[in-house]
């Protein structure tokens, strides 16, 4: 398979204007080997005009190609692409024969065998220019078509896809009956080698929607609203899947209604199967009717209740997808935003109304919108909907896809709610829908559906909410007066925010109590004078209901830190939570003065959301990275001391998600050995809870880290629990183990052995840099960056957006890891996707080193 050209946006138009597609029959044989299948596709279209195109392949070999009945040429094919020259106007057909490679990297059709019972299952991911690793296509956003598959698989297999599948025949075996089939099998009596499964047809969707997933599923099936609905994961995780089945299920119908209440079009598709498949590199993706999610949200250990909200948000996400990107579609990647923004809050909003998560903007003020916020700061910021100059072609399409184009894109669209009114907002969404039902739009066409139903300007404020970059910064001025105080609020930035005002008092015992809400729009000429005394607690942006940073008056800084724990409502914790934060990561707040706030508050927090969120940063980045490596022993042991804490408040089984992120945060803190060696001897910890899997892995990673675990040890786990989950903690152990040869074996696996999976890859780096481990590993910090860049170009974008994220040092606090980092900035073959996440691991780098300053 050569290398594959990026398509450029002007192609696309080009493209877009002469061709009109109507039509894919796809046919895969799935039954040829493991390492390739068999592909055939018959794609129907008319050019408006007559003209030249081509169709994108990118073929393990190209068996043939016919247009309109006469032979191509398959040596034409020159960087994924097939000339189709001298087209007529009117109808075409094009029939294009190949034999095609499975990935091993969750990009095309991905292949795995599950090492729990030997059973093999594939599934598409065609996101964003992927089909053409599974068929031919005109593969751009706007060039939506019918789509039908037909799929020979292995006899027991069942075929999934955006239609209704039904299975229309079989393929005979050798004449072997198969155990237990008694000779009552077709033809001469033998079990067939193979069934024949086809697709109903779809509406006109975009190709990256196209999808297939095949294997022997283990299925639970329902109906709703007159709609068949199915979730779907490996037989191995069968019992994990049962035991949350009808939570999944009502999760779904749920917001299905409420997606029916919210808007005028009907769901478009005729059914809605959600399946779980192992090694999926995004959480999940928004294919029509048949949704793809990583099999990790199948859960088989315990799981806090901010867990099960997450896996309920991306369900809700994704359903949102169903109208916001499938009956909708972007016409070209610069306004991905239609997609994931609305999704993203869509997804949030829709738990809250119609589900038992209720508390869900907690959870994303914790988790994603510091996201948004650190990739905003970064030097690869861009726009929620860049200018289409920025989006030059697919490679640079694909950069997009972070915190911006989600959690900040969300934000904004909050903050638009809380400004127009959401009686307006969804008139807009549904005058959207109706005037660009199974065809694309564009931002220009969404702020145009807007506006019809409101006096505002949504006009000016699109231009300055999404066509701008960076992240405004909102500081409150108090000022004492006669029988009272003034506000004015500082804006750095560009914006306009409409925002409330918390004032809080202090009771005699400690007690932090709302006094009052103001509504505030910023920027603005007037000083809001307010009677009675000055509150001892200001927060700006209470609510959450815009995207800036907040800073606290002194006073109310001081009041932050000595009883955070006391603010009753837990999403303006979460908002001064964040504010900390940020001030941390701008020099504004020492570190140290973080972890004793979290020492003395997250042992008295409620909300697990904010727990996780604390500790997460407090682990990751306080200990690892914005304090000296001889102050890391010290936050570990405070770490572990709040864990402790956490541990004796649950003793009485009231709280058990609590409990579980306190086991963890005590595991991953440790350093000694001896507590947590004896909860793995002994299976569990004191108390409880009893240690699944996961706890497992977790404690013996922990393990290998401080060179109390070896191979042996390893080999046992990893016999006691053979699954996908147990190869990738046992990689993850080995690449952790602190010694040379170690470390020198799972440098080989990640950079030159191409046969390593995405996740696998993924647990290995996440196993090689430990703090712990600085001198051990130091040799390897320059070797990282120059093997990075060759391994990105060897092996694509999925392996190098996880190089970016988990196999360079990060670790390393240095003058010398930044002059090695920036020297690879300027490899002449760096692809784009790399060059970004290393643009933004510098960038990370310095500001710890200067808040160590």
């Amino acid at each position: 398979m050569g290398p594959m050209s990026a398509l450029t946006r002007n192609e696309a138009q080009i493209r877009a204007r002469l061709l009109d597609v109507r039509h894919y029959e796809v046919a895969l044989d799935l039954t040829t080997g493991d390492e390739t299948f068999e592909s055939r596709t018959v794609i129907r279209f008319t050019a408006r005009t007559a003209g030249d195109t081509f169709v994108e392949l990118k073929p393990d070999e190209l068996r043939s190609a016919a247009l309109d009945g006469h032979p191509l040429d398959p040596a034409a094919l020159t960087d994924g692409r097939l000339p189709l020259t001298g087209l007529t106007e009117g109808p075409h057909e094009l029939r294009i024969a190949a034999r095609m490679r499975y990935s091993r990297t969750g990009e095309g059709l991905h292949r795995f065998t599950d090492p729990a019972d030997g059973e093999t299952y594939v599934y598409t991911q065609m996101f964003l220019d992927d089909v053409q690793r599974v068929f031919p296509a005109f593969d751009q956003p706007d060039l939506k078509a019918v789509f039908e598959f037909t799929v020979t698989a292995p006899a027991h297999w069942t075929v999934l896809a955006n239609g209704i599948t039904t299975r229309i025949g079989e393929r005979p075996g050798d004449g072997d009956e198969r155990p237990g089939d008694g000779g009552d099998g077709p033809g001469d009596g033998s079990a067939p080698e193979a069934g024949i499964w086809a697709s109903a047809p779809t509406p006109v969707i975009s190709t990256y929607l196209a999808a297939v997933a095949a294997g022997p599923w283990h299925s639970i099936r329902t109906e709703h609203a007159g709609l068949p609905f199915g979730i779907h994961c490996r037989r191995s995780l069968a019992p994990h899947l049962d035991a949350d089945a009808q939570e999944i299920l009502d999760l779904t119908t749920a917001c299905y209604d409420r997606f029916h209440d919210k808007f005028t079009e009907p769901y478009p598709f005729d059914s809605y199967d959600q399946a779980f498949v192992p090694e999926f590199n995004a959480g999940a993706m928004e294919n029509p009717g048949l949704v793809t999610f990583r099999d990790d949200y199948v859960f088989r250990s315990a799981v806090t209740d901010a867990e099960r909200q997450r896996r309920a948000v991306t369900i809700a996400h994704e359903m949102a997808h169903m109208w916001f990107g499938d009956l909708v579609t972007l016409s070209w990647w610069d306004d991905i935003w239609l997609n994931e923004s609305f999704a993203e809050f869509m997804g949030y909003q829709t738990l809250i109304e119609a589900t038992r998560f209720t508390e869900t903007w907690t959870g994303f003020a914790m988790e994603r919108k510091p996201w948004g916020y650190d990739a905003d700061q970064r030097p690869s910021t861009h726009a929620v909907a860049p200018d289409a100059a920025a989006v030059p072609d697919t490679a640079s399409a694909l950069l997009n896809f972070d915190g911006i184009s989600y959690a900040k894109g969300a934000s904004a669209l909050r903050q638009l709610v809380a400004w127009l009114g959401e009686k307006d907002f969804l008139a807009g969404i549904n005058t959207h829908f109706a005037r660009h039902k199974f065809a694309n739009a564009s931002l220009a066409d969404f702020v145009d559906s807007l506006a019809a139903h409101t006096d505002r300007d949504v006009h000016t404020w699109a231009e300055t909410w999404l066509r701008t970059t960076g992240v405004d910064t909102l500081t409150p001025r108090l000022q004492e007066s006669h029988g009272g105080w003034t506000l004015t609020v500082d804006r750095t930035g560009s914006r306009p925010h409409h925002i409330a005002a918390g004032l809080y008092d202090r009771a005699p015992d400690g007690a932090i109590e709302p006094r009052e809400v103001l509504a505030l729009d910023v920027p603005s000429d007037e000083v809001l004078s307010v009677s009675g005394p000055r509150p001892a607690l200001l927060v700006l942006n209470d609510g959450d209901l815009t995207y800036a940073k907040v800073r606290l008056d002194e006073t109310s800084l001081e009041t932050a830190l000595r009883g955070i724990s006391r603010i009753p409502d837990p999403l303006t914790r979460g908002v001064v939570w964040n504010s900390l934060r940020d001030m941390v990561r701008d020099g504004e707040l020492a570190a140290a003065d973080y972890l004793a706030t979290a020492e003395a508050h997250v042992p008295d927090e409620t909300d697990l959301a904010i727990v996780q969120g604390v500790l997460s940063f407090t682990r990751t980045q306080i200990a690892d990275r914005y304090l000296t490596p001889d102050r890391r022993g010290d936050a570990l042991t405070t770490l572990t001391t709040i864990a402790r804490d956490l541990l004796r408040r649950t003793e009485d089984g009231t709280d058990p998600g609590l409990r579980l992120l306190a086991v963890r945060t005590l595991v991953d803190s440790a350093t000694q050995p001896d507590t947590i060696a004896g909860w793995l001897a002994e299976g569990t910890v004191p108390g409880g809870p009893e240690l699944d899997p996961e706890l497992r892995w977790r404690i013996l990673a922990r393990l290998s880290v401080l060179g109390a675990a070896d191979e042996a040890d390893i080999d046992e786990a990893l016999a006691a629990d053979p699954s996908g989950t147990g190869r990738e903690g046992a990689a993850r152990c080995r690449a952790a183990l602190p010694t040379a040869e170690a470390k020198a074996a799972a440098w080989e696996r990640l950079f030159h052995d191409d046969s390593l999976s995405n996740y696998l890859f993924t647990a290995t780096a996440q196993g090689f840099w430990q703090p712990e481990q600085a001198d051990l590993v130091r040799e390897y910090v320059p070797r990282a960056y120059t093997e990075a860049v060759t391994l990105a170009a060897r092996r694509g974008p999925a392996i190098a957006e996880a190089a970016g994220r988990w196999a360079l040092p990060g670790h390393e606090i240095t003058e010398a890891n930044l002059e090695a980092g920036h020297t690879a900035l300027t490899a002449p073959d760096i692809t784009p996707l790399l060059h970004r996440k290393l643009a933004d691991h510098l960038d990370d780098l310095t500001r710890a080193l200067r808040a160590r300053r």
